[in-house]
């Protein structure tokens, strides 16, 4: 008798915990599958991202210097030139304007322009290299502050930049002095070669200008820089009158990148801020700098027909030449300047937050269920933003959560 009570005490207790788990595990909801991540510390760069082109820094149009027939241009695009060994152009006379009176003296004016021009570049190189020295000084001065720990680094890094900056400067005024030169010589040749042959010299005397066989006067005209042909303006023979652009020369050594970003953002760049230069072909990004945002923008008008106010923004190549050196003038890049960064700070991922009662939360992972909880936040890029309180390192969140996720939800990794 005791022995039956036992069987069926022990039944219905069986029968009890089985319709109690049944009606649990009715009443308990599926486990929601979802992706998740992990809570890490690390770096936070904010960015403003568009595409470029690069130019040269420095070109030079090569123009006619004199009225004349211009012969057919042998050279091409892409050829090396030589600073006043390649032979750019020949212009042989055209009767009588290279004889007469009054070519003579615009020949004369031109040498005299060029005078002036060429001494105007000598006060300018005087001054650049003033402030190339005065910049070297300063460097070493800080950089001696900064080993006795009375300078910062960043103090270190901008004269640094202050004298990368004053050598360029410095170079691009000899540069302007050359050039200058280079158009003084021209202009005093030109006015030498229009002169008509004495009349007492000689048949086979050449002359300053130079005369062939038939005792016809020609004028030739050489590569002021090194450098290659960019464009060639006028490869014909034509007849040309004084200042008519015959070819265009730049050294692709010298390259800058040009990216025109919305003024919204050209607000927050700064000269000196990083980039990374992508998507130009090569194996590996390129690093640059920027070293000029233009104080005037422009209306462009978007793929969307949209128009928006642009800047362009100026971008030195930092990486040695040897890794870019397939680049040529006008190629397309993307440029990704730095504009803030922070290291070793928790980030969560923008996937995994949402707006929830007018401010951002997100759902953490706590024994199988997610759970909601509300965060701050601080500077974000598109992937990514800073935490400033609501999140530790080493917390789950569940990312894109959907409609179907609540306050304590069961989930299970997708």
């Amino acid at each position: 008798m005791k022995r039956r009570m036992l069987v069926r005490t022990a039944v219905l207790s069986a029968s009890i915990a089985l319709a109690g788990w049944l009606l649990w595990w009715v009443l308990t909801p599926d486990a929601v599958m979802v992706d998740w991540a992990t809570i890490e510390r690390g770096r936070l760069a904010v960015t403003v991202e568009d595409d470029g082109t690069t130019r040269i820094r420095e070109r030079y149009i090569v123009s006619s210097p004199l009225g004349g027939r211009l012969l057919r241009i042998s050279l091409r695009e892409g050829d090396p030139v030589a600073s006043g060994e390649t032979l750019l152009a020949r212009i042989e006379p055209t009767d009588p304007e290279l004889l007469d009176a009054r070519t003579l003296a615009e020949a004369e004016a031109r040498v005299k322009a060029a005078e002036a021009a060429w001494k105007l570049t000598e006060p300018l190189v005087a001054q650049a290299k003033a402030a190339l020295d005065y910049a070297q000084s300063e460097l070493y001065r800080i950089t001696k502050l900064n080993e006795d720990g009375a300078a910062s680094n960043s103090q270190v890094d901008e004269a640094k930049l202050r004298y990368r900056t004053r050598q360029e400067d410095y170079r691009i005024a000899r540069y302007r002095r050359d050039i200058a030169h280079f158009e003084l010589e021209q202009a005093r040749a030109a006015l030498l070669r229009t002169r008509p042959k004495p009349p007492n010299s000689e048949p086979g005397d050449h002359g300053p200008g130079g005369r062939d066989e038939d005792e016809s006067v020609y004028f030739d005209i050489r590569s002021p820089v090194n450098g290659r042909v960019l464009h060639i303006l006028q490869k014909s023979a034509t007849v040309v009158s004084p200042g008519t652009p015959l070819m265009e020369l730049g050294d692709p050594a010298d390259l800058e990148i040009i990216v025109d970003v919305l003024s919204t953002d050209a607000v927050k760049i700064r000269r000196g801020n990083r980039v990374a230069i992508t998507n130009w072909g090569g194996e590996y990004d390129l690093i640059g700098e920027v070293r000029r945002v233009e104080p005037s923008g422009f209306t462009k008008i978007s793929a969307l027909g949209i128009e928006e106010q642009r800047v362009n923004v100026v971008i030195d190549l930092r990486d040695p030449r040897e890794r870019w050196s397939s680049l040529g003038d006008g190629f397309h890049v993307d440029a990704k300047i730095t504009v803030w960064e922070v290291v070793d700070v928790p980030t969560v991922p923008l996937a995994a937050v949402f707006r929830n009662n007018d401010r951002w939360a997100v759902f953490v992972i706590r024994n199988g269920r997610a759970v909601l909880r509300h965060v701050k936040l601080g500077r974000r890029n598109s992937e990514a933003a800073r935490v400033m309180s609501g999140l530790e390192a080493g917390d789950i969140v569940v990312l894109y959560p959907g409609a179907s996720i609540d306050d304590g939800t069961p989930v299970v990794r997708r």
